[in-house]
């Protein structure tokens, strides 16, 4: 397969990988003012774990996709995934979904903090200021000391941290792992934990909980609605395929390449949230947005004329 296939292959696969995600958090906030994060999560995953092991693995791996000599990091990895998704959605629960995902968007910068400060790298003035910027923005965006701050605007901003993590973790993971075994211990960690946090809180014991974002981690479980049966269809197959394609985007195409398409996720974002929820971002936000998505894009940017073919891993789960 020639480079240039390589790039289309890479940039469908992140395309269609993040409008699978984006389908993803608005079916998250939809359910999350009816079901428990750990019910929602494990159904997911549990759906996601069939559709990689039914469809994905016999095209790909075959009975080599839980196969690996890297069992820890796949472990360690997984669970960064899994609670950088459940703060992530946590956040949707209390917030836009434009503002939830833009915040989650300063991941680059901190993934370039965490390679100084972890990895030893050196990084210029320029990155620096990008990283600055994407900082402002993030500020702009949440408005701290003001009456429009959300303390739950903290949570997308933990689960770029927690994406940062992944991206160092993988570091060590290399190029030797296939994309389906990565998904598939991803799926596999998310129902450990979704079932470890059934059997601790699922009576809902403490889902008494005004704050919405607390109400939906805490709530019991209950049985889902038919009405409800396509949505958890939904996001199962979507986190099954969308987990898939964006693994095979970057293992197929230069990093510097693929990381710019989900930045797609990010105007999907502000669509869905005004035509599904009625969420209108103000001034503000639309500010803050710019800002963190222009020096999100300049560091993908610089990283790839400073260090062409650097490893770098998705964003997104």
């Amino acid at each position: 397969m020639t480079q240039m296939s390589n790039a289309k292959l890479g940039a469908i696969c992140a395309t269609f990988a993040v409008t699978f995600f984006a389908i993803n958090d608005v079916a998250i906030k939809f359910l999350s003012g009816g079901y428990a994060l750990h019910q929602v999560v494990l159904i997911r995953s549990v759906i996601g774990l069939l559709i990689i092991v039914c469809v994905i693995a016999p095209m790909t791996t075959g009975r080599a996709l839980a196969r690996t000599k890297k069992l820890k990091m796949h472990m360690f990895r997984g669970l960064c995934v899994v609670f950088a998704n459940m703060t992530f959605f946590l956040g949707l629960a209390a917030m836009s979904l434009a503002d939830a995902v833009a915040i989650f968007f300063i991941s680059p910068l901190v993934i370039t903090l965490f390679s100084v400060l972890f990895l030893g790298e050196v990084v210029g003035p320029r990155r620096w200021a990008a990283i600055g910027v994407g900082f402002i923005g993030v500020l702009v965006m949440m408005r701290p000391g003001t009456a429009s701050f959300q303390v739950a605007s903290l949570l997308p901003l933990a689960a770029a941290f927690f994406y940062a993590a992944i991206h160092i973790t993988t570091r060590r993971i290399g190029g030797t792992e296939s994309a389906a075994t990565m998904a598939f211990y991803i799926q596999l960690m998310f129902i450990i934990v979704g079932v470890s946090f059934g059997l601790i809180v699922g009576d809902g014991r403490f889902g008494d909980q005004s704050d919405p974002s607390l109400a939906f981690l805490f709530r019991a479980w209950s049985w889902p609605v038919v009405a409800d049966y396509p949505v958890f269809l939904i996001i199962g197959v979507g986190i099954g395929l969308g987990g898939y394609l964006i693994s095979q985007a970057y293992r197929v195409a230069e990093a510097s390449y693929v990381a710019p398409f989900e930045y797609l996720a990010l105007p999907m974002s502000v669509i869905f949230g005004m035509v599904i929820f009625g969420e209108f971002p103000d001034a503000w936000d639309y500010l803050g947005m710019v800002l963190i998505l222009g020096a999100g894009l300049f560091t993908i940017w610089r990283e790839a004329q400073v260090k062409p073919g650097a490893l770098q891993r998705p964003l997104r789960r």
